[in-house]
C-alpha cells in the first residue's frame, strides 16, 4: 500500500475512535466471531463489550506457550489466551491505548481469581516497535525532563539501552504471536518494521497467527486519507496478496491462510473487505548437512515449491537436508508429505553437506549399502491392518 501524499495522521484518528470505543461500545469496529463460550464465562461484560475484533487466532494456542498479543485492546484474546496455555504457560498483551490498557488491567485480578492462576501481564508500547516499553519512557520523562539538547541526547541514550539492554520484548522469546484486526491500523510507513518486528521477537520454530481485514483491491489515496475508513480497519487494510508478501518479505515461511471470508465484511467504492487469518512460522536458521533423508509429496499437484525454493514432484522420494526434514515434520507441512528416513541413522561426524534441489533420492541410499534382507510371508502389512 503507497502512502505517497497521503496526508491523515491515523495515530490520532485511531487514538481517538478507540477511545471512545473503549468507553461505549461501537459495532462497526468487528466482524461477527463466534469465540468459545467457556473460555468467555470468566472474563467482564464490558471486556467483552467493548472487543472488537475480526477472527480468533486464540484458536491456534497451545498450552504452557508464551504469547504475545499485540494491539490487546480490552484483554479479551489474552484472558482467553491465558486459560488455553494454564499455569504453565504466559501472556503478554501489548496496546498503546490508555483506556484499553485501564480496562484490561482493571479486569486481571477478576480473571485470575476465577481460573486459579495469575499469567497475563500487560504492556504499554506500539507494537511496530516491542523494544521500548512506554511507561518507562513516561516514567524517565517524568524524572528528567527534556529541558536542552543535551537532555534531549540523554533520552536517546535512555532509549538506545533500553533496546540493546532490556528490550521490553526480547529476541527470540515468544512462541506465538497473535492480534486481532490490529496491523491495518497501523500507519503504512511502520507496517514493515511491524513484521520485522514481529519476526524478531518469535524463537526459531514459532509462528506468527494474524487475524485482520484485507482488501481485493488496492485501496486509493483517497480513501487512505479518510479518518473514518481508516479508523474503521478499512482504509489501512493490506491488499490480500501484500498481506502475504508482508510475513515473505520480513522472513517467514510456511505461510498459510487459514481462515479467508467468503462473503466480504464491507465493500467501499467497489472494494471488497474481508477477515482472514494467517498462520506463518520462523523457521530455525540451520548447516543444509545430508542424513540420507527423503520425503515424498502426497499430491495432488503434480508439484509444489517451499519458500525455500525446495522443489517436489509428487510420489518422488526427494532428497532433503536433516534441516528441511525435520521442518517437514512439523506443521503445517506434515500432512502434504511421507517422510522416509535412512534404515540406519547416520552419525553427526557422517553427514557431508548437500544442497536441496529437489533432486530424487534413491532407495538404494536410505536403506544403506549393507541392506539384504529377506521378509516373506504374513497376511498383513501391519498387525490389524490387513492388505
Amino acid at each position: 500500500m503507497s502512502d505517497s501524499n497521503r496526508t491523515l495522521d491515523t495515530v490520532s484518528a485511531v487514538e481517538e475512535r478507540y477511545s471512545a470505543a473503549a468507553e461505549q461500545r461501537e459495532a462497526a469496529l468487528c466482524c461477527p466471531v463466534d469465540y468459545d463460550a467457556n473460555y468467555l464465562k470468566v472474563i467482564p461484560n464490558e471486556v467483552i463489550d467493548r472487543d472488537y475484533g475480526c477472527g480468533d487466532p486464540s484458536k491456534y494456542i497451545l498450552t504452557g506457550e508464551t504469547v504475545l498479543d499485540l494491539g490487546s485492546g480490552g484483554g479479551k484474546i489474552c484472558f482467553i489466551a491465558s486459560q488455553v496455555v494454564g499455569p504453565e504457560g504466559h501472556v503478554i498483551g501489548v496496546d498503546m491505548n490508555d483506556t484499553m490498557l485501564d480496562l484490561a488491567r482493571s479486569s486481571q485480578g477478576e480473571v485470575a481469581e476465577k481460573i486459579g492462576y495469575s499469567n497475563v501481564e500487560f504492556k504499554r508500547g506500539k507494537i511496530q516497535d516491542l523494544a521500548i516499553d512506554r511507561d518507562e519512557v513516561d516514567q524517565y520523562l517524568s524524572q528528567n525532563p527534556i529541558t536542552s539538547e543535551s537532555t534531549f541526547r540523554e533520552f536517546e541514550s535512555f532509549l538506545d539501552q533500553m533496546r540493546s539492554d532490556r528490550p521490553m520484548i526480547s529476541d527470540d522469546s515468544i512462541d506465538v504471536v497473535v492480534s486481532n484486526c490490529v496491523l491495518n491500523l497501523v500507519d503504512s510507513s511502520d507496517k514493515q518494521q511491524l513484521f520485522r518486528e514481529l519476526f524478531r521477537v518469535l524463537k526459531p520454530g514459532g509462528r506468527a497467527v494474524i487475524s485482520d481485514i484485507v482488501s481485493d483491491e488496492p485501496v486509493p489515496l483517497n480513501m487512505q486519507n479518510d479518518a473514518e475508513l481508516w479508523s474503521g480497519c478499512i482504509s489501512g487494510a493490506f491488499q490480500e496478496q501484500e498481506f502475504l508478501s508482508a510475513f515473505s518479505d520480513a522472513g517467514f515461511s510456511g505461510i498459510e491462510v487459514a481462515v479467508y471470508q467468503e462473503k466480504a465484511w464491507q465493500v467501499v467504492q467497489g472494494i471488497e473487505f474481508r477477515s482472514v487469518t494467517v498462520i506463518a512460522y520462523k523457521s530455525p536458521m540451520e548447516s543444509c548437512e545430508d542424513y540420507k533423508d527423503a520425503v515424498l509429496y502426497r499430491g495432488p499437484f503434480a508439484s509444489v515449491t517451499d519458500d525455500d525454493g525446495h522443489v517436489y514432484q509428487r510420489g518422488q522420494r526427494t532428497k532433503v537436508c536433516r534441516s528441511t526434514f525435520q521442518r517437514i515434520e512439523k506443521d503445517p507441512y506434515r500432512k502434504s508429505f511421507i517422510l522416509v528416513p535412512p534404515h540406519e541413522e547416520i552419525q553427526d561426524d557422517q553427514a557431508k553437506p548437500m544442497q536441496c534441489t529437489g533432486e530424487e533420492r534413491q532407495p538404494s541410499e536410505t536403506k544403506g549399502k549393507d541392506y539384504n534382507l529377506n521378509v516373506l510371508g504374513g497376511s498383513c502389512c501391519e498387525p490389524g491392518d490387513c492388505c
